[in-house]
């Protein structure tokens, strides 16, 4: 099977299906269907088994729909993921949907209808069904396939999509014209079906096809089959047309090299970033591929991208429509970009108000944000937006797939989109406006992208590690690249998503980066902020958590190769990346944070780290000074540690020792690690009010505060977290 396919990938195994019980055949199945993004888009389609069931009541033998969850994806769908549903009584719903559109109100009637689900659920399944639970429930097949291939919305986005769907398909595929998902779709294709029982599948105008059989992996392999088909023509269709040569028009404008995308983009993104985030803060996706480039520098882009998207999927992430920038990439005059960007965006702010207005019902949810969440720029590529990573890229998934929609259908015939007020009642439907009204309260870091300098190891790790549990995208900068890249690997590992590097990864990244910088050199620091605005679009907080402690010689001379260093990484290093990261955060004109580490020996005078101590004490004042440079667009202030032992770089085991050695502590040489690290640190607890061991995690704590809003009107201050040194208090 798998060698009759090239424009999707067969991956049934029948040993693995053999081994799975029927409702883990329908997830199987799904995570197959969802694994192709060919197929379907993230969290787009749904699949469907009808299966026998025992009554938990009466015991008795029932046949149960069980259906893809709303807001599912497919992908990664267990079974937990999928809504289970009495057929007969599903069946019976159809009489309270016809008696309620008889009076003229369809669409009250299907919202009215979703809520009916509930008394068709089976054995007490909290999962809500899908919008589209009555096309599977209709129709006769005992699995069913629900997709949104490129190659079939392509057929069905083409201006003669009834007829192409006749000769490419024949018999096997009937055709429905654009129906909101519910009950009228589902009884219109159980209608085709009564009058047309050779029927296996059905294309749906605008939106996507519909294909089952009785068997599970027969249902997969027709699905296949029918996207395979597609492509094929497609393919055919659009070499004859010249292929890439001539594609969308043919060139009209030549992609920039990497490096010079890379420098006109750290140049425009945060800014636009600022420009788009005055409502609320949202992060960036760049995508560049060969497929979105040569749409973008097409003749017909502009023509193509102002129609805007087709299949509800699509612009339900990507809205109505993009923005493209009429801007020449030859010039690379990026001032130009801007002004291009400014008019552009001004022009498509008034254009969805005019749509809004124009397509409003009585009782539509009040206008949402008008900015643009996908900028198209000639000789650059693709720009997404969203609430974080996540989001973005699944936006510039989704317009990747537009794209290649419009390619097909081009070379097919002729492009066209959804109708304004069809994709505005998808868009501003109450049942979407319901759902977003039900998701969880985001979190207090959410839509924030937090640098953390020194994430590789100690106070600067377990603060990336907290700021990514309140919702922050991280970027995880440390000398060692390795270290921060391991740090950015464990949050990404933990809340899912891929993990970026400053190479060919970057712009593709998840929710933590990992990113090398040496602080003490200003053109390495610019560097690192630079990936950090390509990765994300931006930066809202730096939390400078690096540093280093060079101790005096066995004389308690500080040798003169040691001064400098102490102060270039304690003091001058935060100073750069502060004046590096104030010029992004101007250009982004949003309100910033940034937080210093200090330490407790600031403020106390003790033997052995003088020049520690200084450096220390001129970095609290650092704070103090930058606070009044950066106002009012960014807060500043400081953490002050007292000694941290446990998880700390700055305590190897040889440093350990000798502090043991210097407080006539008892050791052994052949002792753990372990066990001197836990006598240190219960030392230096001794010496506090509290009698605790401080932690990096207790410091990390103090990172939260400070950058995130309950703090929100502090700067200038320098936070102690010491358990308690009296020594240390100020007067």
């Amino acid at each position: 099977m798998k060698s009759t396919f090239r424009h999707v990938n067969y991956l049934w195994d029948d040993a693995k299906a053999a081994s799975l019980d029927p409702i883990d055949r329908l997830v199987y199945r799904s995570n197959l269907l969802g694994s192709d993004p060919r197929i379907t888009n993230s969290g787009g389609g749904n699949t469907s088994s009808k299966l026998v069931g025992k009554d938990p009541l009466t015991g008795k033998p029932v046949e149960v729909l069980w259906v893809k969850g709303s807001g599912g994806d497919l992908r990664t769908s267990k079974r937990e993921n999928f809504a289970s549903l009495h057929q007969d009584k599903l069946s019976g719903l159809r009489h309270g949907y016809l008696v309620r559109a008889d009076r003229g109100l369809k669409s009250v009637a299907e919202d009215e209808m979703v809520g009916m689900y509930a008394h068709a659920t089976y054995n007490l399944n909290p999962r809500a069904p899908s919008i589209d639970t009555p096309l599977h429930s209709f129709l006769p097949g005992k699995h069913i396939d629900h997709m949104h291939p490129n190659a079939i919305i392509a057929i069905a986005a083409a201006a003669s999509s009834e007829r192409l769907t006749r000769e490419i398909f024949g018999d096997e595929m009937a055709y429905v014209p654009w129906m909101r998902p519910g009950f009228e779709l589902g009884l219109a294709m159980q209608e085709i079906v009564r009058t047309k029982p050779h029927v296996r599948a059905i294309m749906m105008g605008q939106h996507g096809f519909i294909s089952w059989a009785d068997e599970d992996r027969e249902c997969y392999a027709a699905t296949l089959g029918f996207i395979e088909k597609a492509g094929a023509h497609i393919e055919a269709a659009y070499q004859a047309r010249g292929g890439d040569r001539t594609a969308f028009g043919g060139p009209r404008h030549a992609a920039l090299a990497e490096s010079e995308c890379r420098t006109v983009l750290s140049a425009i993104l945060p800014w636009l970033r600022g420009q788009v985030s005055k409502e609320r803060r949202v992060i960036a996706t760049v995508q560049a591929g060969a497929g979105i480039l040569r749409f973008v520098n097409s003749a017909d882009a502009p023509r193509l991208a102002e129609l805007g998207t087709s299949c509800p999927d699509h612009f339900l992430r990507t809205k109505i429509k993009p923005l493209y920038v009429a801007w020449d990439p030859k010039s690379r005059n990026v001032e130009a970009l801007k002004a291009r960007l400014a008019e552009g965006l001004e022009q498509y702010r008034a254009d969805y108000a005019a749509y809004y207005k124009k397509c409003a019902r009585p009782d539509s949810p009040a206008m949402r944000d008008p900015n643009p969440t996908v900028f198209l720029i000639p000789g650059i590529g693709l720009v997404a937006w969203g609430k974080d990573k996540s989001e973005s890229r699944v936006t510039a998934e989704f317009y990747t797939a537009a794209v290649e929609v419009m390619r097909g259908a081009e070379a097919l015939d002729r492009y066209t989109a959804l109708p304004q007020q069809e994709a505005f009642d998808i868009e501003y439907w109450l049942l979407e406006e319901a759902k977003l009204r039900r998701m969880p309260p985001e979190k207090e870091l959410a839509r924030q992208v937090v640098i953390v300098v020194g994430a590789g190891s100690g106070i600067g790790r377990d603060t990336a590690r907290r700021l990514s549990k309140e919702g922050a995208q991280v970027a995880c900068a440390d000398l060692s690249e390795g270290a921060a890249l391991a740090t950015a690997k464990e949050i990404t590992d933990r809340l899912g998503m891929g993990i970026g590097s400053a190479g060919e990864g970057l712009a593709a990244c998840g929710p933590a980066v990992g990113l090398g910088v040496d602080i003490t050199d200003r053109a390495s620091i610019r560097r690192m902020l630079d990936q950090v605005a390509y990765a994300y679009g931006g930066f809202d907080s730096v939390c400078v958590t690096a540093g280093v402690f060079v101790p005096s010689d066995t004389t308690g001379h500080i040798p003169d190769d040691k001064w400098p260093l102490n102060f270039g990484v304690n003091v001058t290093g935060s100073y750069l990346v502060a004046d590096e990261a104030a010029k992004t955060w101007r250009l982004q004109g949003l309100p910033g944070s940034l937080v210093l580490t200090t330490s407790a020996n600031a403020v106390v005078a003790k033997r052995g780290s003088l020049a520690y101590d200084t450096s220390k004490a001129a970095a609290s004042h650092l704070v103090r000074e930058l606070a009044i440079e950066l106002a009012p667009l960014v807060r500043v202030n400081g953490v002050a540690p007292a000694t941290v032992v446990e998880g700390s770089s700055m305590f190897p085991r040889e440093r350990v020792i000798g502090s043991l050695a210097k407080y006539n502590l008892p050791y052994r040489d052949d002792e753990p690690t372990e066990a001197l690290v836990q006598r240190l640190a219960q030392f230096y607890a001794d010496r506090t009010l509290t009698k605790t061991p401080i932690t990096t995690a207790d410091q990390a704590e103090a990172y939260f505060l400070l950058v995130g809003r309950r703090l929100g009107r502090t700067t200038g201050q320098v936070i102690a977290v010491d358990g308690g040194l009296p020594e240390a208090f100020l007067r």
